[in-house]
């Protein structure tokens, strides 16, 4: 099957912890387009004091990437994210332009610390959601506090939040204790969007091709296609370039 997407990708070239050089870039795509992906969200850290690269670099780079894919893979689409570090002036970040949202769909990819407090959680979702972005909790099988009390998940699930949840993640490669975590959330129909978190192709390579194999066996092919197809082309339909 192709046109699956991953919402959260470190693919960019040079520009924070993910792909070191084109070629790794490039790879990276390779495995994705392999594994039937057709729509990617490039999503580069944005962490104060430790990943600030500057706009025009991350622009460039990105229309660099998108240069070599048109040539080697055809019908592959490439949007420009962030993955946001969760701060208390994110919103007044967002709204200046200083970091965009996710095009017009105004969606953030907000990552918290893995110790994050219920109320910090709670509160950056409501701010996000009160100025008119809406919420993509990265990783969410990282936060203690959501491990701890899924009733929370609901509760910010309610709130608007969307929840994301790494591929790796479901099929294990992060310990016992966390597939089944993600497997509750996904029992419970309290997974939107799986990415994989990829930051290179040796080390955490994408993985949306096995993950999507994995859940078509567990859940049928109208699960993978309505996380993997129908909720990222719904949530994202105002990205763009």
């Amino acid at each position: 099957m192709t046109g699956y997407w991953d919402v959260h990708c470190h693919l960019l070239p040079g520009v924070d912890d993910g792909a070191d050089s084109m070629e790794e870039s490039m790879h990276m795509l390779q495995m994705e387009y392999t594994d039937g992906v057709r729509h990617i969200i490039a999503t580069p850290h944005y962490r104060k004091g430790m990943f600030e690269t500057p706009v025009g670099m991350l622009e460039a780079q990105y229309e660099a990437v998108c240069r070599e894919a048109r040539c080697r893979l055809p019908g592959l689409e490439i949007y420009l994210g962030y993955e946001f570090y969760a701060n208390m002036d994110m919103t007044e970040t967002l709204e200046s332009g200083r970091r965009p949202a996710m095009g017009n769909a105004r969606a953030v990819l907000a990552e918290f610390s893995g110790n994050v407090s219920e109320e910090f959680i709670r509160e950056r979702t409501a701010a996000l959601r009160a100025a008119g972005f809406t919420p993509v909790l990265a990783h969410v099988e990282r936060y203690a506090c959501l491990r701890e009390n899924i009733s929370l998940v609901r509760e910010l699930v309610g709130m608007g939040a969307y929840i994301q949840v790494n591929a790796g993640s479901i099929l294990g490669e992060h310990g016992r204790k966390c597939k089944k975590f993600c497997s509750r959330l996904r029992k419970e129909d309290l997974i939107h969007l799986i990415g994989s978190d990829a930051h290179g192709d040796q080390v955490r390579p994408p993985r949306i091709g096995a993950c999507a194999a994995y859940l078509k066996k567990k859940c049928g092919s109208a699960y993978v296609e309505q996380i993997f197809c129908a909720n990222p082309g719904e949530i994202f339909a105002g990205i763009a370039r």
